[in-house]
């Protein structure tokens, strides 16, 4: 029995099962756009090892930077060099839209395509919808990261072979290690990608245009960094993110240095739920109409 003027709820309706994390991702992975993130992922470090053997430059085994003691100029020393490499161009800019991507695309992209009102008339309730979005596109985001990862690795293994790496704080570490330091470097920058996916998840709440959603985060992002490179503001750029997007070279010295890591990952994680929390109450309030 319902009381007038409400509607009752289907017969075995469980808010717990709809719009599951599985059906979301399902969804996510159909579409077109995940796969071509996913692709650039594996072009990046293939159109990098095209350029060093082919290019005018090359002679032989191909160069990469100029020798010195960089991590560019080291990228050629093997397999785990290659691999932080292309992480170290991805984290500047490719990763951070990728991640603006799958979350600013998440929600918005439902209401440009006129099907958010009915998810929520399914009816899925709203703090659910955000969760399995939100999930959803982190696993997206750390699946790019691992096929960028894997994919230079593999492709850096059969271009400059199997050497362990060699860091530009100087020294080298064994096959252990090299894995270590790989792995602290890419799930360091994971960790630091939270802030452009908060950014984008949050702006993707707002707007009903993903592009717009993608693009103000990115523009954020951008404006941030640019302001941390400004050294007259002093000890205020320690409250800006760009201060510590490169804290990862710390795992490259001789003896890992995580004091500059770990404030780094209690800063992004911080932000992250800041700029979640504030989507999800706006969303609470939300009138939706599309």
């Amino acid at each position: 029995m319902t009381t007038q003027g409400t509607p009752s709820l289907p017969s075995g309706y469980d808010p717990h099962r709809t719009l599951t994390v599985r059906v979301e991702l399902v969804r996510q992975l159909r579409r077109r756009r995940t796969l071509v993130a996913f692709g650039v992922g594996i072009a990046l470090p293939v159109i990098v090892v095209l350029a060093v053997l082919l290019g005018p430059s090359s002679s032989g085994g191909g160069g990469f930077g100029d020798g010195d003691l960089d991590l560019v100029g080291l990228a050629t020393g093997g397999a785990w060099n290659f691999a932080l490499t292309m992480l170290f161009f991805g984290s500047g800019f490719l990763l951070t839209i990728l991640a603006a991507m799958f979350l600013g695309d998440s929600v918005a992209s439902e209401a440009s395509w006129s099907t958010l009102r009915y998810l929520l008339a399914a009816p899925v309730p709203r703090r659910r919808l955000l969760r399995s979005k939100v999930i959803v596109g982190l696993i997206l985001t750390t699946a790019s990261l691992a096929i960028l990862v894997l994919a230079s690795w593999v492709i850096g293994a059969l271009a400059f072979g199997l050497n362990p790496l060699v860091s530009p704080l100087g020294g080298s570490v064994d096959v252990t290690g090299s894995w270590l330091r790989l792995l602290i470097v890419a799930g360091y920058i994971l960790v630091m990608l939270l802030i452009p996916a908060g950014l984008a998840f949050l702006m993707s709440v707002l707007t009903d245009v993903p592009l717009g959603a993608v693009g103000a985060a990115v523009v954020i992002v951008i404006v941030v960094n640019i302001l941390d490179a400004i050294e007259a503001l002093g000890d205020v750029r320690r409250l800006l993110p760009g201060e510590y997007t490169t804290a990862w070279v710390d795992a490259l010295a001789p003896t890992i240095d995580w004091q500059q890591m770990t404030i780094g990952v209690a800063y992004a994680v911080i932000v992250f739920a800041v700029l979640i929390s504030a989507a999800v109450l706006r969303f609470d309030r939300k009138d939706i109409t599309s």
